[in-house]
């Protein structure tokens, strides 16, 4: 099977997946935590280089507060217990997004696994946490703007890989699929450089619904897609 390199997730729909099965959102957190779990390891064992969760969004501080410190007490929570399973799995911990944002607890237990798992040599998981696309793009511009004051670029040497390369997550290569649940139709601020070539698959399901049948499925259907990358389909042949 031809897997992606990167595999990225949006893992939406908890809270409306507790609330139609008259739970409150923490139930529905607490069940896309687990089946968090169960995807890293099978993305692990599959040798895929790359899995990135949007785990949770720049937008998402708007939520009430009680369910933001509830989130964060989770992030900490799993984080901590799941330690063991990175290293067993020689899984390398990797963060994007803005982590000044997040509580001091919070950031500690990242920099105490970002410093544990450095040294393992399997797939990259990366977690995105207080992410978002725009800000992300926001911050390149600024640092393009920095240089360009200190006289180290010019106009004529701005092209698509330097933007690239200055983006905060430029350690990343382009996502090739991107999964997004809760029958949701749309990128929500998620990768919106990185995902000009993107494989994207919406799928119905909300993300505590979601089971390794339902990735493998896709993992299937995105193995049989041609990625042309503007090209046509008799280029790709003769190259």
């Amino acid at each position: 099977m031809n897997l992606p390199r990167h595999l990225a997730i949006i893992m939406d729909g908890n809270g409306r997946w507790a609330k139609a099965r008259h739970h409150n959102r923490v139930y529905g957190h607490l069940r896309g935590a687990k089946i968090a779990k169960t995807v890293i390891e099978e993305c692990a064992r599959l040798n895929l280089s790359h899995l990135t969760l949007f785990a949770f969004s720049t937008e998402n501080w708007f939520r009430p507060l009680q369910e933001v410190r509830f989130l964060m007490h989770l992030l900490r929570r799993q984080l901590l217990r799941e330690k063991t399973t990175l290293m067993r799995n020689n899984i390398r911990f990797q963060v994007i997004g803005e982590i000044d944002r997040l509580p001091p607890e919070v950031r500690d237990v990242i920099a105490d696994i970002l410093d544990e798992t450095a040294s393992n040599t399997g797939m990259i998981l990366t977690f995105a946490l207080s992410y978002g696309g725009r800000q992300e793009i926001t911050l390149m511009a600024r640092e393009l703007v920095r240089q360009a004051k200190l006289g180290l670029l010019d106009e004529t040497q701005v092209d698509q890989a330097l933007v690239a390369g200055l983006l905060p997550s430029s350690f990343l290569p382009d996502p090739d699929l991107i999964i997004r649940t809760s029958g949701e139709s749309r990128i929500s601020n998620f990768f919106l450089w990185q995902a000009a070539y993107s494989e994207i698959e919406f799928e119905d399901k909300s993300w505590p619904e979601f089971t390794l049948d339902d990735l493998h499925r896709i993992l299937s259907c995105y193995s049989a897609r041609e990625r042309r990358f503007g090209r046509t389909s008799e280029q790709l042949q003769t190259r």
